[in-house]
């Protein structure tokens, strides 16, 4: 099968970040032949000055339109574009020379309509930025298993770095209004179709997620309050592993207070484990500062998202309204 990749990018705000995403475009090291569609979605900071600076070095095709949600906007893309298998990055990612060769080869040997790439975190980026990227992707967190699990018929590709084939984007209509969560919903309604889909461990991108501590926490907190929805969509794909952020905080919380009547051992084993966060993070990033920001992130994470899980898994049990209805600033609408 002869491949034509289309590189799917909304952006919102962020000419910076689409510059920097464009630099590495140009540093691939690659014989495939690609576009690039890049959609602003209803952006009041425009890219397209920044873009046009590359529409003579790239195949490059610019949209604007009215700010609809990354998901409505990543499918407006996908409309418009030529080729016969769509890439789908975010603006904040940074694409290693690799990247599209090994994209192709894996494909080349074992075709699958869906794939998902990890992520990893650049050496210029901030120690809050690596802090962050330790705790989405480490193994002693449940974000590891995004990006390290090398199942190929139950990966969940993320957003962020995800490809998808023209027959399937057609067949699934793509991306709901639900967002964050519109790619595992994406990937579910793929796998109740009979498609495939894999990890690329090789296909990684650099993703700057560039936050504060406290979007951190609306990001995490938002996924939680999302997980339970998709629950409620596609009942088959519950997983006891959802709870562990909240089962996590909670034992954390119980400790504290089984401390205080001298039963220390829960707290112990909250403390080791803490220890090997701060030491792995410490070594991976060669920096006790990110080590001990590691901590923050983390605890940030668990508490975050299990908040948000159990307050949405009460909202939609004890309602009979439907979620869009419950969390409404979870779904964008679409004019």
């Amino acid at each position: 099968m002869q491949l034509m990749y289309s590189f799917i990018i909304p952006v919102y705000n962020r000419p910076d970040e689409i510059q920097e995403l464009l630099n590495s475009f140009l540093e691939l090291k690659t014989s495939c032949n690609f576009e690039i569609i890049i959609v602003e979605d209803g952006s009041t900071i425009s890219s397209k000055d920044v873009i046009n600076n590359y529409a003579s070095k790239l195949n490059i095709t610019y949209f604007f339109k009215e700010n609809s949600g990354p998901g409505d906007s990543r499918n407006y893309g996908m409309q418009r574009a030529s080729g016969n298998y769509f890439i789908i990055l975010d603006s904040d990612c940074i694409l290693p020379s690799h990247y599209l060769n090994e994209v192709n080869s894996s494909l080349m040997h074992d075709y699958v309509d869906c794939f998902g790439g990890p992520d990893a975190a650049h050496a210029s980026f901030s120690n809050l930025q690596k802090a962050i990227n330790f705790s989405m992707t480490s193994f002693l967190t449940t974000g590891g298993i995004r990006g390290h699990k090398k199942s190929v018929d139950t990966f969940q590709p993320r957003s962020f770095n995800m490809g998808l084939s023209k027959k399937a984007f057609q067949e699934t209509q793509g991306f709901g209004r639900i967002h964050p969560g519109e790619d595992p919903d994406l990937t579910i309604r793929l796998w109740s179709k009979g498609f495939r889909t894999k990890l690329i461990p090789e296909a990684y991108v650099f993703h700057k997620r560039r936050m504060s501590w406290s979007k951190f926490y609306t990001q995490v907190n938002k996924f939680g309050m999302v997980r339970p929805i998709l629950n409620y969509w596609h009942p088959e794909t519950k997983k006891v592993t959802y709870w562990f952020p909240f089962l996590f905080s909670f034992s954390c919380i119980s400790a504290v207070l089984l401390a205080v009547f001298g039963i220390l051992w829960p707290l112990y084993s909250v403390l080791i484990y803490y220890i090997l966060v701060l030491v792995s993070a410490t070594i991976q990033n060669k920096s006790i500062i990110i080590g001990v920001q590691a901590l923050i992130a983390i605890t940030i994470q668990f508490f975050g998202y299990g908040y948000g899980f159990i307050k949405s898994t009460a909202a939609l049990k004890f309602t009979s309204k439907q979620p869009e209805d419950v969390f409404p600033k979870l779904f964008f609408k679409i004019k």
